[in-house]
């Protein structure tokens, strides 16, 4: 259940991992010019491109990380640059996150539709 504590608590800790995320972003270089919008957005579809093919491929340990299998380190890329994203352009994901979460609890069932 979430409640203000935990609101509080995730968007802080959020913050706190999206700004060091950021700062090494760019520490190794990926914010020395200016970056597109568009192209940093493919970047994030491109990770979950990569898990894909992780799962497509026996979804085996991944070669960086290998405690973990591909697609959860594909999956970590995908929210690492989302983080990345936001801290360098300054839009509060972790606020439209949890807003999204409370307006989903409310929704119809499959949005009303059925498939």
């Amino acid at each position: 259940m979430i409640n203000d504590f935990t609101v509080a608590d995730f968007n802080r800790s959020f913050e706190e991992i999206a700004d060091d995320i950021y700062e090494t972003a760019k520490d190794k270089g990926w914010w020395d010019i200016e970056r597109n919008e568009g192209e940093a957005i493919a970047l994030m579809h491109s990770e979950l491109s990569e898990a894909l093919e992780a799962l497509r491929t026996g979804n085996k340990p991944d070669d960086k990380i290998p405690e973990f299998t591909g697609v959860e380190a594909e999956l970590a890329d995908v929210i690492i640059r989302i983080m990345d994203y936001a801290q360098g352009f300054d839009y509060d994901v972790a606020g439209a996150l949890l807003a999204k979460i409370a307006f989903n609890k409310n929704r119809e069932r499959k949005h009303g539709k059925e498939f």
